[in-house]
């Protein structure tokens, strides 16, 4: 897939997720989710990975640039956000997640997958490719 229609393809979604409500701003590849919005992003019917982080955690800065390398590597096959764990702490909490960096996967609001930690690039792409068509 070239470069051009991979943005055309972010820039479609991107602009179904504005109609629909949800606020979008992006870093690179990916999605910035709030408490606000965090159901409605997560009720997507295409699987929707979420980077719960917070800018004090150094592993989470280290799991940064790989998650957005994917977020371009997989756009139009999986929705890719990040959620500040300090800044909204319901999503986080309503979860249980008390460690972070916590990747976790919804398909229609519901977790289908999760994992915690610093898992490197392999790691994380084997939990994206799981879940992907």
């Amino acid at each position: 897939m070239e470069d051009a229609e991979l943005q055309r393809i972010m820039q479609r979604k991107m602009l179904e997720m504005q109609k629909g409500g949800v606020k979008v701003e992006t870093q690179q590849g990916s999605v910035i989710v709030t408490d606000a919005d965090f159901r409605k992003v997560t009720a997507n019917a295409t699987p929707t990975i979420i980077d719960f982080w917070a800018e004090w955690c150094g592993p989470c800065r280290v799991m940064h640039p790989i998650f957005e390398k994917l977020a371009k590597k997989y756009a139009g096959k999986m929705v890719f956000g990040r959620l500040n764990v300090d800044e909204n702490p319901q999503g986080s909490t309503g979860l249980g997640i008390f460690s972070i960096p916590t990747f976790v996967v919804f398909k229609n609001g519901q977790v289908i997958d999760t994992v915690v930690g610093a898992v490197g690039e392999p790691g994380l792409e084997r939990l994206i490719q799981k879940h992907i068509s």
